[in-house]
């Protein structure tokens, strides 16, 4: 299918129910970016991402973005990519949002776009783009690029080299096909001017890294729907905060932040790429079947992923006691 000319009324109606789906999904949870499985020499491990995200689905999660930053979509190849995407939608069944990524420049994009579609995702996300600087005008069409040539409700991802003003969020929503944006870049004062430029019905994620960080701060400004890295390998910390989180449990948010996200943030920012690394380790040391990370990420050191364990015993000890 190429182009989103062909049918408009059934198209439009498509992207309609996605964005109500997606909705509807934010309210109930956390965003899930599950990581991608690998065997011990780095092949794609297929029969250990199955077993991992059936886990990971049954914790009720809003919605599911494979192969994003967390899945290392930097790192498979479009094989890879296709089969990831097929499991997902099969695993899904239907029961929440299949939003896969997408990246590099518009024309490598649009293969990994129709390989999604035809895999069966209900979305994309579009990471941001590979290497070069761009002016806001050529931000806004290389999604208007990617849109015409896919059926597939799309996200805008602003992180890196991508930033979006209040016109070029305006701009965005006039693109048929674009329903929203994630932020990562969690400058608040920029995003509440984005929300307020954004049509009635445009969708806002804070994909900042360890959202739950800014989870308080996104939400004063329209914002509450967040990705969560820690649900990739300990879903019962990630629901307990989102639960205190909603309830206005300040006492419940503050412990879970003070005492195991500030430091698991803070262990993060020790070594680059530690962001998927560090998240990847933790779901193993859970014996998930997830397997290393690939190159160029590096595993974590012998006594990071000591002060790693200590710091998942900490966080699961609250979301125990939380219940």
């Amino acid at each position: 299918m190429t182009g989103n000319e062909a049918q408009p009324t059934q198209t439009n109606d498509r992207w309609a129910d996605i964005t109500r789906r997606l909705r509807e999904g934010m309210v109930r949870g956390v965003l899930s970016f599950p990581l991608t499985s690998f065997d011990d020499e780095g092949a794609l491990d297929l029969e250990g991402y199955r077993a991992y995200l059936e886990r990971q689905l049954a914790s009720g999660p809003g919605a599911v973005f494979p192969a994003c930053g967390t899945g290392e979509f930097h790192a498979l190849n479009e094989d890879e990519y296709r089969a990831v995407v097929e499991a997902t939608v099969e695993i899904a069944a239907g029961r929440l949002p299949v939003v896969a990524g997408i990246g590099y420049g518009w024309a490598q994009a649009l293969r990994f776009a129709r390989i999604a579609e035809e895999a069966g995702a209900d979305a994309l996300l579009v990471l941001p783009h590979y290497l070069v600087a761009a002016p806001e005008a050529g931000l806004v069409e290389q999604l208007r690029r990617i849109a015409a040539g896919t059926s597939l409700p799309l996200i805008a991802y602003q992180r890196g080299q991508v930033t979006f003003g209040a016109d070029g969020v305006r701009a965005l929503a006039r693109i048929p096909g674009v329903i929203g944006l994630k932020d990562g870049h969690s400058d608040l004062d920029r995003l509440q001017r984005l929300t307020l430029a954004a049509p009635d019905g445009f969708l806002f994620f804070n994909g900042a890294p360890t959202a739950e960080i800014q989870a308080r701060a996104y939400a004063t400004v329209g914002v509450p729907a967040y990705s969560s890295a820690v649900h990739a390998f300990a879903p019962e910390i990630a629901n307990a905060f989102f639960a205190a989180l909603r309830a206005g449990d300040l006492a419940t948010t503050d412990k879970l932040l003070r005492e195991f996200y500030v430091p698991l943030v803070e262990l993060r920012d020790t070594v680059p790429g530690y962001s998927v690394s560090l998240v990847k380790a933790a779901a193993r040391l859970r014996g998930l079947p997830v397997g290393p990370v690939r190159a160029p990420l590096t595993e974590p050191t012998a006594t990071d992923l000591a002060v790693l364990d200590q710091l998942l015993d900490t966080g699961l000890r609250l979301a125990d006691a939380a219940r």
